[in-house]
């Protein structure tokens, strides 16, 4: 059996290796090829191209990027087209992937995309072109089943595969600890996100508010994860500018370490938030995008959604507090952040529901995702 698999970024590059890995501990003859990060590499993927190539992001940021990505695309498809595989899955990275997709499934080839695209937040036409790109799509989230259903494509809901591996169950002392952190003072992880776009724009704010928190609690201290090393002139040149380098304990990786060891978490609206909440740290969630993008989604009403971390998409009530755009201001920041450090009975509550969400998402996805891939290809 041969699959096909494209991966955009880090994220996209973990979720095919845990595909592979279950596929691999029952058909171990299988062989997989396509667009591969290291760990889909390391899992046993025959790697066409580099995950990397496709980590671009945002409506206008990836323009300069189309011409390389066009010919990228041609050049996968015309080597499926040679060499047809049983089944072919696209993980993530929509606006790519599922140009390859519809391609190949009007040649007879299997498509399964995996991770759902927003279509239930942004952009919500796109749903006729996954309608006519894939034979299946495999949800992270347990209302995109019924988004899918409603529109009469076959959806299956897998679970999320970080609620299968983090959970509450850990020792946050001993997480300070390790990272060298005080015992007993308050402590607030500061992650600005893994990318150099969010880094740049939300860096200098994150320290300022970091500043705006000390002033309004003394006893606080921080952790900053760098997330890659390209990205530590960013953060040393923020937290020197704010005046917090001797309040700051700055690691290299380590999120989920910081995570584990924070009270409370400013963090970027991106997958760490879902992590945050998957190890139970309340956050405080800030995003800010280039601006002519910003004026596109707000002019275009591209948003569908009231809110826009993933957590407060699957509780009863939002229990993130979240900040866009020009909202995400160092004192908006700080005073979210203090409210949360002054109430700990707000915490724990927001603890308990956030176990109450990864037990909803712990499914072992990447079996139940390997059981879908699995059925097309046979079928």
């Amino acid at each position: 059996m041969r699959i096909g698999l494209i991966a955009g970024e880090a994220s996209g590059d973990l979720l095919g290796a845990g595909l592979i890995r279950e596929i691999v501990a029952r058909h171990p003859d299988v062989h997989f090829e396509g667009v591969a990060g290291p760990e889909m590499q390391k899992a046993g993927c025959a790697a066409l191209a580099d995950a990397e190539e496709l980590a671009v992001m945002g409506l206008i940021e990836p323009l300069r990027h189309i011409p390389r990505l066009l010919r990228l695309r041609r050049r996968l498809v015309d080597h499926w087209l040679e060499q047809p595989p049983d089944v072919f899955v696209g993980i993530d990275a929509p606006d790519f992937n599922l140009g390859v997709e519809s391609r190949l499934k009007a040649a007879g080839i299997p498509t399964v995309h995996y991770v759902s695209p927003s279509v239930w937040a942004w952009r919500s036409g796109r749903i006729k072109t996954i309608r006519r790109a894939v034979d299946r799509v495999l949800c992270l989230l347990p209302f995109e089943k019924q988004f899918f259903d409603d529109y009469g494509v076959d959806a299956i809901f897998v679970g999320h595969p970080k609620a299968t591996q983090l959970s509450q169950d850990y020792d946050a002392a001993a997480c300070r600890r390790a990272l060298q952190l005080p015992a007993d003072a308050p402590i607030v992880a500061l992650m600005p996100g893994s990318r150099g776009s969010e880094v740049s724009r939300l860096a200098p704010v994150f320290a300022a508010a970091a500043r705006r928190i000390h002033e309004g609690d003394p006893s606080v201290r921080f952790v900053l994860p760098v997330a890659a090393a390209r990205l530590s002139a960013h953060i040393d040149s923020a937290v020197a500018d704010a005046c917090i380098a001797d309040l700051t304990t700055v690691v290299n990786g380590r999120s989920l370490d910081a995570l584990r060891a924070a009270d409370v978490v400013l963090i970027a609206s991106v997958t760490a938030v879902l992590e945050a909440a998957l190890v139970g740290t309340p956050a405080v969630a800030a995003y800010r995008v280039a601006a002519f993008t910003a004026w596109l989604v707000r002019t275009f009403k591209l948003i569908n959604v009231e809110h826009f971390t993933i957590p407060n998409l699957l509780t009863e009530e939002p229990l993130v507090a979240e900040f866009i755009q020009e909202a995400a201001t160092p004192d908006a920041l700080a005073a979210a952040v203090l409210a949360l450090l002054a109430d700990p009975g707000r915490r724990d509550g927001i603890r308990a529901s956030f176990a109450k969400l990864q037990e909803q998402l712990a499914l072992d996805a990447d079996s139940r995702a390997a059981d879908a891939v699995l059925e097309l290809a046979r079928a």
